[in-house]
């Protein structure tokens, strides 16, 4: 009988948690969103929800088949990845748009790099960040307001012509109603606008453990910090401060971007200080993007440029085996180096005392 060794790559022990299981349990965390940007904006956006998740499974099936891989459409990640997209565009995308953007974010973004757990940036902002950057009217100028909103009427065609981040930046708005970007009520994209559920939905995912909170925490409390001391610096008021905080936190896509975005296993790092200093970066640069920068957004890049560096930043603490659970000190090489030549000497004076019993023997 032939015997054969299997040899597979870390880790060798799993709890059960799958890939599919995962992803299953990220599009339940989605669905309030999904549900409630129906709600907001009507049809346009259920079709936006449904031609992103068709099309990235089709390029992700089509890449996989021309490039005679396993087919592993069923883990479910390519749905993840259609419903993310589509949350982070308007509603008022094109349908044919919104396919472009699914292939870059399917085939170029993630297959080529190798598929689900090699690609460097998240799929579903590189799709909008070539929508963006190809299409900036269709993506940032004009945005559809929700049936809800106090200050639009009932007609579900009623166009605003900018974001609450556009006009923060013209300076031309006088009175903000915190609760109603609270609950959603408001101009955006399809899925950011209702912190509120954003909210249940990584309470959701940190209790069944599939995402982490350092990442999140870091974003949400740079961003706050530096919004508090940018508040303070311009007025000199707590109260403005404040304000500022608040402006940051509930507009745009911050909530939405700290929840699902940068807690992407693969583009994200694995060691726990990584992560921190991770969302750190993300919510320093969209600060600096937003206050500073020509866009008014910065969330979408700020996340893409910390995926480049993110490899990097898995160095920030190596866990060293045969040291302890909590050993991440490089071990001393000369000590290292002693202990390797005492026991080579003690190998050879064994082996020595061998070769003269034999001797002696003979």
């Amino acid at each position: 009988m032939e015997n054969k060794i299997h040899l597979s790559s870390s880790p060798n022990f799993t709890k059960g948690l799958t890939t599919q299981k995962t992803m299953a349990a990220v599009l339940i965390a989605l669905l309030p969103e999904c549900i409630a940007g129906v709600v907001f904006f009507g049809i346009k956006a259920l079709i936006t929800i449904l031609v992103s998740v068709v099309s990235c499974v089709f390029f992700e099936w089509l890449f996989q088949k021309v490039t005679k891989q396993k087919i592993v459409i069923s883990n479910l990640s390519a749905c993840v990845t259609g419903v993310m997209l589509a949350l982070v565009c308007p509603p008022t995308i094109p349908w044919w748009m919104i396919i472009l953007g699914a292939a870059v974010a399917v085939i170029i973004a993630k297959g080529l790099f190798g598929g689900i757990g090699s690609n460097v940036f998240n799929p579903a902002l590189t799709g909008r960040a070539v929508l963006f950057i190809s299409f900036p009217a269709v993506m940032g100028a004009s945005w559809l307001l929700p049936k809800t909103a106090s200050y639009s009427s009932v007609q579900m065609d009623a166009i605003s012509s900018a974001t609450i981040l556009s006009e923060l930046k013209a300076g031309t708005v006088e009175k903000i109603d915190f609760l109603e970007y609270f609950l959603g009520s408001t101009s955006g994209c399809i899925g950011e606008t209702s912190v509120l559920l954003i909210l249940i939905s990584f309470i959701f995912l940190l209790l069944i453990k599939v995402i982490d909170w350092r990442a999140p925490c870091g974003m949400i409390c740079t961003i706050s910090l530096c919004s508090f001391i940018y508040g303070i610096c311009r007025d000199g008021s707590f109260a403005e401060a404040v304000n500022e905080v608040l402006i940051a936190l509930l507009t745009g896509g911050v909530a939405f971007g700290a929840c699902f975005m940068v807690t992407d296993y693969a583009t994200t790092p694995v060691t726990k200080p990584g992560r921190m200093v991770f969302g750190a970066g993300c919510g320093l640069i969209t600060f600096l993007i937003r206050k500073f920068g020509g866009y008014p957004e910065g969330v979408m890049f700020s996340i893409l440029i910390m995926n480049s560096v993110a490899p990097f930043l898995n160095n920030l603490k190596i866990r060293m085996y045969g040291y302890g659970k909590k050993g991440n000190k490089r071990a001393d090489l000369s000590k290292i180096s002693m202990e390797f030549d005492l026991s080579n000497a003690k190998m050879r004076e064994q082996n020595s005392e061998s070769a003269e019993e034999k001797s002696d023997e003979k």
